[in-house]
């Protein structure tokens, strides 16, 4: 669970972080108020639950408070598009206006789980503002990173390591030291998955400002943090997403045109995958899962034919735990209810696949049946008008 900027910056202002001065504002009057009182320069932060704000012109900066205001009327209530909201955008509903600082230099600063590693890790750069994959790819001298075990923590002389790595000043150290590690104990006490500051500014007066925060919480562990569950924020939620979490179904809204129902999320991956492949476009990933229900299975065709945008739908499932005749009785119970006037393709196997077939070619609704993966996906994607 992504949380905004705003709240990530109370979090750290908490752990005793400095942050930008500043408040939250939902209409062009609080905006045009906060930027007199603040004095300006001041910088208009659109709150919405995704990265890339900058480049799709949701930070601005105003000179006076009635260019603060003329810029709040322009951005509350518009639809921010940014590299990782897709086509449809995210609404600002609220702007966090803020001091302007003038860095000395921009710094990075991160804590993550690395998957591949089996660990966490702490992560910061000399250099800060920027994709930290584009400069881990490009300039790689410039970024260290420490692992660490959750059950130690972060230990004093790798913040150490990382504080001297940064060059900071011998009455910094002391303080970046002392903040990281509370920094790493709210991590593993609040089940993160990521922690970002970027860009860490180091003032003139030497001082170190968090100017961006990104926080993530572990969707598993939200039922041990109910504080922190209630940060949610489901207006900046879509509507089909929010469905599938009731029933447990894993569902991310894309935009392209091939609806995909499919069980197990590398089968999932591999389906996206393959569609690219034949020149198509996923509408979305959709994981059912291994202990799904009849019930959850019928939710789940539902969704994917409640996106308007699919023109063609892929089910994709390899029986397992899933029983192919439970995802059939379930896809049926959907179709039946519904009018399906789009062609979907299905391609079945394992448990009970004989069983899972016969209960579709009977239920009399027009399934488009696949022998191989291959055929399923070359068929999907034909069928939705985009053939390479």
């Amino acid at each position: 669970m992504l949380i905004h900027e705003f709240q990530a910056k109370d979090f750290l202002r908490r752990l005793g972080w400095g942050v930008p001065e500043g408040s939250l504002a939902e209409t062009v009057e609080e905006v045009k108020r906060l930027a007199g009182e603040l004095g300006c320069p001041v910088i208009l932060k659109a709150q919405v639950l995704a990265g890339g704000r900058g480049k799709a012109g949701g930070i601005l900066k105003a000179l006076r408070p009635e260019e603060a205001a003329h810029l709040a009327n322009r951005l509350l209530g518009s639809k921010l598009v940014t590299a990782q909201t897709g086509s449809q955008g995210l609404t600002i509903n609220k702007l966090l206006v803020e001091k302007a600082v003038s860095p000395k230099k921009e710094l990075y600063c991160a804590l993550a789980v690395d998957r591949r590693n089996e660990n966490l890790v702490a992560i910061v750069s000399q250099q800060g503002g920027l994709d930290i994959e584009e400069l881990s790819r490009f300039r790689p001298q410039l970024i260290k990173k420490i692992y660490f075990e959750p059950d130690e923590g972060l230990k004093n002389f790798q913040a150490r390591q990382l504080a001297y790595f940064l060059e900071l000043t011998e009455s910094l150290v002391k303080d970046f030291v002392a903040r990281l590690k509370l920094l790493a104990g709210f991590f593993i006490e609040k089940d993160l998955k990521l922690l970002e500051i970027n860009p860490l500014a180091l003032t003139e007066d030497n001082r170190l400002v968090a100017l961006d925060a990104r926080i993530e919480f572990d969707d598993c562990s939200l039922a041990r943090h109910p504080e922190i569950a209630s940060l949610r924020d489901e207006s900046q939620e879509n509507e089909l997403e929010k469905r599938a979490r009731k029933f447990g179904l894993n569902y991310i809204k894309m935009d392209g045109s091939i609806g995909c129902l499919v069980n197990g999320a590398g089968l999932a991956m591999a389906t996206m995958d393959i569609i690219k492949h034949f020149g198509g476009q996923p509408a979305n990933f959709l994981d059912i899962g291994g202990g799904v229900t009849e019930e959850a299975v019928s939710q789940a065709f539902e969704l994917l034919l409640a996106d308007t945008q699919v023109v063609s739908g892929l089910i994709n499932i390899f029986g397992g735990i899933v029983r192919c005749d439970l995802v059939a009785r379930g896809v049926v119970t959907a179709a039946s209810r519904l009018s399906l006037n789009r062609p979907v393709v299905v391609r079945l196997e394992g448990t009970n696949v004989n069983e899972g077939r016969r209960i579709l070619e009977e239920s009399g609704l027009p399934f488009i049946f696949a022998s191989d993966f291959e055929q399923a996906a070359r068929l999907a994607v034909e069928l939705s008008g985009q053939p390479r």
